[in-house]
């Protein structure tokens, strides 16, 4: 948990808790008592796990939707989750944990983790994408090229070398967990990357990284290619242009992002880009669906 000292004595509400297993590190770290929320049905197994460690005085395991249960106690001095999902934001927890939030969290009380920042750099990456999109122009000798169109509308999921990045990253969205709203996770942000050598553009990559402010010392989760892989992995996005860029050339544009109308665990993203130097004067967009 990083503090023990700031568990020490304290409620704990751990949402989405799975196994139980953050529960059982803030009942060692010494809470006071420790309330578990899970929907599923490992919600038992939870349960069962916790007793087998001796912690049924300290933690309770409560099976239910978290928009739907209630608590034994008014208010809770900490909230845990593990709530990130795949592009920090798809089919994520969040809007869960921002509603336990303010209906349990005490005005001076806590969240882990407490912050969040999402990145944006952009890639060489032709292998990778002739294989994914270029691989329709020729399926054992028939054309289906009609499907790059729908193949491109798809982000990948997958681990993105560091050595792909050509130019700088630039943050586009920085939430803080203890006032951010539902509302503003549908974002809009404009960004600048300056490139770092002579290359091609084939895309973007995105990743997250989540802080524990108040832990002591503070403590920072990347999912960045530059950490140590992480099951998030990173986010790719290729454009339909290939840029050419010269070192100290700059990318600008924005992205644009929101909860699918059609299935709110979804997103539908627009990605903008322009760049103007001497190969070329591009000014694009492409929509995309993380599905």
């Amino acid at each position: 948990m990083g503090s023990s000292d700031l568990i020490k004595g304290k409620i704990v509400l751990d949402i989405g808790c799975g196994t139980g297993i953050l529960s059982i590190f803030a009942a060692k770290a010494g809470a006071k008592h420790v309330y578990g929320i899970e929907n599923a049905s490992i919600a038992k197994h939870a349960a069962n796990i916790v007793k087998e460690n001796g912690f049924a005085d300290k933690i309770t395991i409560i099976k239910g939707k978290v928009e739907e249960v209630e608590l034994p106690v008014d208010k809770v001095d900490i909230i845990i989750s593990e709530w990130m999902g795949y592009f920090c934001l798809y089919e994520s927890m969040l809007d869960t944990v921002l509603f336990a939030r303010d209906k349990w969290l005490k005005e001076d009380g806590v969240m882990f983790p407490d912050r969040a920042v999402m990145w944006m750099a952009a890639i060489e990456d032709e292998e990778y994408k002739n294989d994914k999109i270029g691989y329709w122009d020729d399926v054992y000798g028939v054309n289906m090229s009609s499907i790059k169109k729908w193949a491109m509308l798809e982000p990948l999921v997958d681990v993105c070398g560091k050595n792909l990045i050509n130019t700088d990253s630039c943050p586009i969205l920085d939430i803080n967990l203890k006032t951010v709203t539902v509302k503003e996770l549908d974002f809009a942000s404009e960004y600048t990357l300056n490139v770092k050598r002579n290359d091609k553009v084939h895309g973007y990559v995105a990743w997250f990284d989540v802080f524990f402010s108040y832990s002591n010392p503070p403590i920072k989760l990347s999912t960045s290619p530059y950490s140590k892989e992480t099951h998030w992995k990173q986010t790719v996005f290729y454009l339909n242009d290939v840029l050419t860029v010269d070192k100290d050339d700059v990318i600008t544009g924005s992205i644009a992002v929101k909860k699918s109308t059609a299935n709110p665990r979804e997103l539908d993203i627009k990605l903008s880009y322009h760049i103007n130097n001497k190969h070329h004067k591009v000014d694009g967009s492409q929509y995309y669906r993380l599905c």
